[in-house]
């Protein structure tokens, strides 16, 4: 089954001087379990290819199907349901609330309401991920006690709280020297591989394109595959 089924894709930005076409009539599919990286230079809109799957933006046009889900043309409040239920998102920069613990700031996501768990399961699955990103030992601890790797692993266990059946990833490693990047790497091949969940990392890092596997690069608004 495909989980990503996107046909068409155009997104024109429009400044007060012209129109920028950053996609083009791109097309994508990936299938369920799938991981895959996207690179490209600076500025071909991988972050806004990101942005559209995620349904942080609309397309200007083209359709964009996850789990055989019409996304393109969501309502805000229909998108922010579909994002808290259905997706996952691993920010560079991480994005973790200062004040909470790390067992806190997993448990984030439910604050969104419409939750299914009760506290006590939504606890029990943030220690579980926590346990398999190997930070057992860090749960009571601050955003600022932990390393920029730890920080990123915090980030990756909040992305998965929800169960996902998709999880986004833009520029994961992009703060991290090559030896947290190889231990990134492996982690994230090692949750799609015991979650099932289907990945899209965009990435600068040719390392983290090599061991995600499948690589699509983005070039003049369209998606072609990379041959090793």
């Amino acid at each position: 089954m495909a989980m990503i089924e996107v046909a068409g894709l155009t997104k024109i930005h429009e400044t007060q001087t012209e129109a920028l076409r950053v996609l083009d009539g791109l097309a994508l599919e990936v299938a369920a379990g799938e991981a895959v990286a996207i690179v490209g230079p600076s500025g071909s809109g991988k972050t806004t290819l990101l942005n559209l799957l995620g349904a942080l933006d609309q397309p200007s046009g083209g359709t964009i199907r996850i789990a055989e889900r019409n996304i393109s043309g969501l309502t805000t409040a229909e998108a922010a349901r579909f994002r808290n239920r259905s997706l996952g998102f691993i920010f560079q920069h991480h994005h973790l609330l200062p004040q909470l613990s790390v067992l806190e700031n997993v448990q984030v996501p439910r604050l969104a309401g419409d939750w299914e768990e009760t506290p006590a399961e939504t606890e029990a699955r943030a220690r579980d991920l926590l346990h398999k990103v190997g930070l057992d030992h860090r749960l009571q601890h601050l955003p600022w006690q932990l390393s920029g790797g730890e920080r990123l692993r915090v980030g990756v266990a909040r992305a998965l709280l929800n169960r996902p059946c998709l999880v986004l990833a833009d520029e994961p490693t992009g703060l991290l020297d090559a030896a947290a990047t190889e231990r990134v790497a492996e982690l994230l091949l090692q949750l799609n591989r015991e979650e099932g969940v289907t990945m899209v990392v965009v990435t600068h890092n040719a390392t983290l394109a090599r061991r995600i596997g499948r690589t699509l690069e983005l070039t003049q608004g369209k998606l072609k595959e990379v041959v090793r």
